[in-house]
């Protein structure tokens, strides 16, 4: 499993293209060649990038899923919805579609953002907001969240 690591400001060209950061580049070096995933967020307005292991992972356990359970079959409808197939050209540059650019509202000025073995892909002012926003409720969630987990189990 992949476990990245980092926040990087970049911009993105009136084409849709940004520029992958060196430092994510290195820790992808050995998937970097497989591709990337894109899709849109579930929760947020922002985009997701799964390195294609970790998009076969995910899969893996999508393909579980009973398809003549309605719930089971709006959910994989919902959670595909918009899937694009991205790479990393020579250059570094990876090219975000048109349609998961307006989805996310995107602008020149973007962030990448790590979140465990995947990448999140912000309109600069939309993440800043999402971080102050969650400031004041950031304790509470973390003792939600992890304050249950004993230490020796995060190991």
């Amino acid at each position: 499993m992949i476990s990245l690591i980092g926040t990087y400001e970049c911009k993105m060209d009136a084409k849709g293209r940004l520029m992958m950061p060196t430092a994510f580049k290195k820790q992808l070096s050995t998937v970097l060649q497989d591709g990337f995933v894109v899709k849109r967020s579930v929760f947020q307005s922002c985009l997701e990038v799964y390195p294609m292991q970790e998009w076969n992972l995910v899969m893996a356990k999508i393909n579980k899923l009973n398809r003549f359970v309605k719930k089971n079959n709006d959910f994989i409808r919902r959670f595909t919805a918009g899937v694009k197939i991205v790479e990393v050209d020579a250059t570094g540059r990876m090219l975000i579609p048109k349609d998961l650019c307006q989805f996310a509202e995107l602008s020149k000025d973007i962030v990448l953002s790590s979140a465990v073995s995947i990448i999140e892909i912000w309109d600069k002012e939309k993440y800043e907001k999402v971080i102050d926003d969650s400031v004041v409720d950031f304790a509470d969630l973390a003792e939600e969240v992890m304050g249950n987990i004993e230490l020796d189990e995060l190991s």
